[in-house]
């Protein structure tokens, strides 16, 4: 793991943070982090070497980060049976919009790539 790529993307999300903080208080600031990071992947065209082996180590510590949302789960299911219906059509209906768009999408970057 290279300690610069580390500061890189810690820094993009204390800068997501603070964007979101003062500019955009209903966007996380991970996520502005992460468009940030994105584009200035685009800017520089490829990712760094660095970059890449950092972000596949993290990768290996990424279901840790599902631990606290399945014990929220788990401690409030009582609110969960109480608002089943609208969490049940929430789901399917992101499911059906998902769906449909991931496969447009990959259709379209298999068609572009091969352009090229």
């Amino acid at each position: 793991m290279n300690l610069g790529a580390l500061l890189w993307l810690m820094a993009l999300q204390v800068v997501g943070a603070v964007i979101s903080h003062f500019l955009v208080p209903a966007l996380p600031g991970p996520i502005i982090g992460m468009v940030l990071l994105v584009l200035g992947l685009i800017v520089l065209g490829e990712v760094p070497e660095s970059l890449q082996r950092t972000a596949s180590a993290l990768l290996g510590y990424l279901p840790l980060l599902l631990v606290v949302p399945a014990s929220g789960i788990m401690l409030s299911h009582d609110r969960l049976l109480a608002d089943w219906l609208p969490i049940t059509l929430a789901l399917v209906g992101s499911l059906l919009v998902a769906i449909p768009f991931c496969g447009w999408l990959l259709q379209w970057l298999i068609r572009r790539q091969e352009g090229r």
